[in-house]
Order: structure tokens, then sequence, then C-alpha cells
């Protein structure tokens, strides 16, 4: 808040927690936000303008229903309601909601910023494995009610995906400490499916 020169809003910073602590999370959690923040921390001083990922992603996930194709657009709208009520500039809160949004694809871009919110959100690929496992664990947890042979073949198809990108990383930091393990892991979570 102090980046955007606004008091410190700790109503809505307790909505956000409350609604990463929702009980059908079990990847999309205040752990995830936590790892986000940390990446962001190690990566800041190549960021264009850093407190705006911080923001984005904070909000990035606020809204989650595991059955709802539009959480990105609901996140992107929830985050530029309020920094449109705290008169946050106009050029700041589009920025904002298209780190957000870029979320929803995971497409490649050429954007520093974008590029380091992608990198950052998908960090857990390239997670040791015992971890990466226990994200797909919990992503399966997240979609309990949808039927396995329906899950098996949708999370086979995105995790496919991922490794169709001649790169899953945008930035040097992220395609050097990450690209090799996350392949690693997308594979042999395939195979398991």
């Amino acid at each position: 808040m102090e980046a955007f020169a606004l008091p410190a809003n700790m109503d809505v910073f307790d909505q956000l927690i409350n609604a990463y602590s929702e009980k059908h999370r079990a990847y999309h959690t205040l752990e995830h936000i936590d790892a986000c923040l940390y990446h962001l921390d190690v990566v800041a001083g190549h960021a264009d303008i850093p407190h705006e990922i911080e923001m984005a992603l904070w909000f990035h996930d606020a809204v989650y229903n595991p059955f709802s194709s539009k959480n990105e657009a609901d996140s992107a709208g929830w985050a530029q309601i309020f920094l449109k009520e705290n008169h946050v500039s106009g050029e700041s809160v589009e920025r904002i909601h298209t780190l957000i949004m870029v979320t929803q694809n995971h497409a490649n871009t050429e954007d520093v910023d974008t590029g380091l919110m992608l990198d950052i959100d998908l960090s857990i690929l390239g997670a040791p494995p015992e971890i990466y496992d226990q994200f797909e664990k919990n992503i399966r947890t997240e979609y309990k009610r949808v039927p396995w042979f329906v899950f098996k073949k949708k999370r086979k198809e995105i995790l496919q995906s991922f490794l169709a990108n001649e790169r899953i990383y945008n930035h040097p930091h992220f395609s050097n400490m990450l690209e090799t393990q996350a392949r690693e892991n997308l594979s042999r979570a395939i195979a398991d499916l």
C-alpha cells in the first residue's frame, strides 16, 4: 500500500486472507501467495514496476471456483474496484488488470512485468519433485468432484501444453533455475496420469 501511497486497507487485506483460506482450496491458498511473493522478492530488481506485480499477485487467485472459467476475470475485477475506489491511476489499474489476466492462459509474453508475473505463477512447475507431486495432489483435491477419467484427460492436455512451448519461463532467472526441473516434473506427471 505504501508504494501506491495508500492507507493500509486492512479490511481488504482481511478479505483476501479469508478468500485464500476458503475450505475448497488445496493449492490456490495463502501458501501459494507466500511462494509467489518470495519469488517476486528475488526478481523485483528486474521488474519495471514491481509493486504492480505484487498487487496483481495478491489478487490473481482471490476468486477461485474450480468450476468457473472466469476466476481470473472476477479476481481482476475485484482488484480494479479496489484500486479505483482508492484513486489509483487508470494506467496502473489497467496494467494490474493485464497482469492478472495473463495468468488465465499462461501465454508467453515479451513484456518484462507480465513475463515475470507468469514465471512467478508457474514457478511451482519447477519445484523439487516432492513439492511438485504435492501440487498435483492438491490440484486433484480442488477438482475432486470431477470424475477421474475427465480430470485425467483435461489435466494431461494442460500439462502437455506447457511442455509443447519452446520455453516454459520467460525470464532468464526462472528459465536457468527451473526450466529443466519443470520439464522433468511435467513429463513424470503426464506419465503418471
